[in-house]
């Protein structure tokens, strides 16, 4: 894996250099952008607006309009706007996880320690295990300021990037029906429904099973290919969505718990 940020873990007075790897990896197939008409890879290019020139990269800048003008800024610039929380992740707070609702949550990343901060960082990673709480703090990743939860995970430190207050809508703004209360029985047969359905947490029970189905249905188009006959996916059942009001809502729970069970 290849760090993509280099710094420290403020902790009290103590730092412990680490560095910060991405914890995740997409899963879905890698499709190219083709032209309809031959076949051929569609390309974005980065053109000037006046010009009409394609620019490379070594020549765009990034700037800020203020009062008519573009200020142009460096990447020197943005590490001056503020040196700490572009080297460290200063963690001003410790939590219960718990308390943390998941709409916060944005992207993982694994914190492994420098050489010299070997010793600091296991003690770190197994106080926030025996305490149960999570380090809140913040960073700058890629030009912008970052909150984020600390928390152990197996042997390491993991960071997640978290979105603040004021990124998250009021569910005020949804139609949410207020009047509609379940009915005592109903209420009795969902939670049936769920203990039911109740078991340990195991991710690994989870599978992108889109992406495999997919990739058969390319492979037998490939097998097929200039041939007239149909592929799975030329004709497929149309699913339909009803919309209407549910008219027994019992006799679904009881057909749920059937087909559960």
């Amino acid at each position: 894996m290849k760090a993509i940020w280099t710094g420290a873990i403020g902790f009290g007075l103590v730092n412990i250099p680490v560095k910060l790897y991405s914890a995740a990896q997409q899963s879905e197939l890698d499709l190219d952008m083709l032209d309809k008409k031959d076949l051929s890879n569609i390309h974005f290019k980065r053109v000037n607006e006046n010009t009409g020139r394609e620019v490379d990269w070594k020549n765009i800048v990034k700037g800020y309009k203020y009062k008519g003008e573009y200020i142009i800024l460096s990447d020197d610039d943005f590490k001056r706007a503020s040196p700490k929380k572009s080297a460290v992740i200063e963690i001003t707070d410790f939590v219960d996880e718990k308390e943390i609702e998941s709409i916060y949550f944005e992207n993982p990343y694994y914190l492994a320690p420098e050489k010299a901060g070997a010793r600091a960082y296991l003690l770190f990673r197994e106080a926030l295990e025996k305490s149960g709480k999570a380090g809140i703090g913040s960073f700058v990743l890629r030009n912008k300021e970052h909150l984020c939860v600390l928390r152990p995970y197996e042997d390491v430190v993991v960071l997640n990037t978290m979105r603040y207050s004021q990124e998250i809508r009021d569910t005020k703004e949804l139609a949410i029906p207020k009047s509609a209360k379940p009915k005592p029985a109903e209420m009795k047969m969902a939670m049936a429904l769920i203990d039911q359905l109740s078991s340990e947490f195991d991710l690994s029970k989870f599978k992108d099973t889109y992406s495999s189905e997919l990739l058969k249905l390319i492979h037998t188009k490939a097998k097929t290919k200039g041939k007239k006959k149909k592929t799975p996916g030329d004709t497929y059942p149309k699913l339909k969505v009803s919309h209407r009001q549910t008219v027994d809502l019992m006799e679904q729970l009881k057909a749920s718990i059937k087909k559960a069970s």
